[in-house]
């Protein structure tokens, strides 16, 4: 549940007009900016709604974004929502425009990224009949959003779209549908524009913060993991907070990363598994406790006893239900993170300088060992040399994007952002495909920033067409391939499995960059460590979408401990 700090959500402004004008009037009103899609007469209603509010002068423009795959919008959407924190917009065609969202849809479920799903819907007074594209599409999404209605008629249009953006962006955030029938979309219609207000998470539970705060007063060797949802609900300065005046040694996973800044002291992301292997007390503030935590199950290490674990949520929902826990709390974030504080003020806290100086000098053995790798001469090129290159030339509010399998993964080990919301990655669902539309969306999010692609030659594939949309658009994104010619994911495992690999290869050395310079964009192929540099400094400094192909060695291959199952 959530409350309104600022309780305007019943005032407003009655509007008439067509329902694709009340529906853009009303997500204006919830601070979208842009519209992410691809032509279909379905949805007509809402570029016309779009076109009036850059006359309206009421506000800034709503920005028209079209694409070449309906999965780019989608993903635009999730991404913009993931960085602004305020619900961004796709809106998809009806019958395959919609389906082919539905990855992103889930993507956002799993990552609680806030985003409104806009469908168009075959009309009315056709339906059953045989219309095109004639589908209901309420029983395919509403397993991968919070929420999904159609609007029977234009009058349902204001209200209905207010429903789809509160949701979206109420704890726990997530992704939202609404479709309207064809006819309805251009009929004429009265609604109420709200006056949006604040959205809080609901109050925690004091006496089980008071609780958690024992069991951190007691604790010989915590360790506290900040994960997507720190970012989400505004609690990144409570957070740091938290680490600093308690001095707590912090990891940090997806949007979490740069919370705790990198190069920090008491950062520890590179001491993760003696962190989470020796620690006493383990508290995991907004993630879930899912395969990329060891389904919750921490300490152990060298004898030790298990550890006891403490799972805080921006929501009841989310709080795990398979860990055994010590401790548990949903709520606002801030709230949460605060009250640990202010219970803790004056506490007896055993002496954790050795703990907190053996995870140090674990990072440090780890920075040192990352220092070979990143400056490797190795050819064909180790994938680490790319970033030995990269993570010296990005700017401390760069927006780094993974997608990709074995290359992306590097990027995990590698770079550790200075900033919160600073980094974009698929998140527990591992979706492919998505780094096109999470560039498009974070390049208009984010003009005056770096925006750095980082993309496997496998997931290229997925979407590498709409580097045509960053140029017809004008959006200048630097992308990194490490270029492998293969699934390197899959591709080692199947060998380890079988002894031999089958559909695990793909073209070698393909110059990916030609494709690119071909839609209007530039780049070049990478073959020798030393030359990778200089190409990521024309990356930079072109006023275009930009690919450095870098082919890298198939056999170098990252050195995972999981494999999500």
């Amino acid at each position: 549940m959530t409350t309104t700090t600022d309780d305007t959500s019943a005032a407003g402004t009655e509007r008439h007009g067509h329902a694709g004008e009340l529906a853009v009037a009303v997500a204006q009103a919830h601070g979208v900016e842009t519209m992410f899609t691809l032509s279909g007469a379905h949805v007509f209603p809402m570029y016309d709604g779009a076109v009036k509010s850059q006359a309206d002068g009421g506000g800034p423009p709503v920005r028209l974004v079209d694409v070449r795959h309906e999965q780019t919008a989608a993903f635009a959407a999730e991404a913009t929502g993931k960085l602004t924190r305020v619900p961004g917009l796709a809106v998809l065609t009806a019958g395959p425009g919609v389906t082919n969202g539905v990855s992103a849809m889930a993507q956002a479920t799993f990552a609680g990224s806030p985003m409104v799903v806009v469908g168009g819907r075959a009309p009315n007074n056709r339906w059953g009949t045989g219309a095109l594209q004639e589908i209901d599409h309420l029983p395919i999404v509403t397993p991968v959003t919070k929420h999904a209605a159609t609007l029977m008629t234009a009058d349902d249009v204001a209200a209905g779209f207010d429903t789809a953006f509160t949701q979206a962006r109420s704890s726990h955030r997530g992704p939202t549908y609404v479709d309207v029938p064809m006819d309805e979309f251009f009929n004429v219609g009265t609604g109420r524009v709200p006056v949006v207000g604040e959205l809080r998470g609901a109050a925690p539970d004091t006496d089980a913060i008071d609780r958690i705060a024992g069991l951190l007063a007691r604790a010989a060797r915590p360790v506290l993991v900040l994960g997507t949802d720190v970012w989400a609900d505004h609690a990144e300065d409570a957070a740091l907070r938290l680490v600093e005046e308690m001095r707590l040694p912090a990891i940090t996973n997806g949007m979490g990363r740069g919370v705790v800044p990198g190069g920090h002291p008491l950062l520890v992301t590179k001491a993760r598994g003696a962190a989470l292997g020796g620690a006493d007390l383990v508290v995991v503030v907004g993630t879930p406790l899912d395969f990329r935590l060891g389904y919750g199950v921490f300490g152990g290490k060298d004898g030790a006893e298990p550890a006891g674990v403490v799972h805080i949520a921006d929501s009841a929902g989310q709080l795990s239900q398979h860990a055994a826990l010590a401790g548990s709390v949903a709520g606002d974030l801030t709230a949460v993170l605060d009250g640990l504080l202010e219970a803790l003020a004056g506490a007896a806290q055993p002496d954790r300088s050795d703990w907190i100086t053996s995870l140090q000098d674990t990072v440090a053995a780890a920075s040192a060992r990352d220092a070979e790798l990143l400056g490797a001469e190795a050819d064909p090129v180790h994938p680490a040399r790319i970033y030995g290159e990269l993570v010296p030339r990005l700017a401390d509010d760069a927006v780094v994007i993974g997608d990709g399998g074995d290359f992306v993964s590097f990027a995990g080990k590698f770079v550790e952002p200075k900033r919160p919301g600073c980094w974009l990655d698929p998140g527990p669902y591992g979706c492919l495909g998505a780094g096109l539309g999470a560039a498009i969306g974070a390049r208009i999010a984010r003009p005056s920033s770096q925006v750095v692609l980082l993309l496997g030659d496998g997931a290229a594939g997925f979407s590498l067409m709409d580097v045509d949309t960053l140029v017809r658009h004008g959006l200048p994104v630097v992308m990194v391939m490490g270029n492998n010619s293969a699934w390197g994911l899959e591709k080692g495992p199947m060998q380890l499995l079988y002894g031999y690999d089958v559909a695990a290869d793909l073209a070698p050395r393909t110059a990916y960059d030609q494709v690119v310079s071909a839609l209007g964009g530039a780049g070049e192929t990478v073959t020798d460590p030393r030359q990778i540099g200089a190409a990521l400094d024309r990356a930079f400094a072109a006023d275009a979408p930009y690919l450095v192909n870098v082919i890298t060695d198939v056999n170098a291959p990252y050195p995972r401990n999981t494999f999500g199952i």
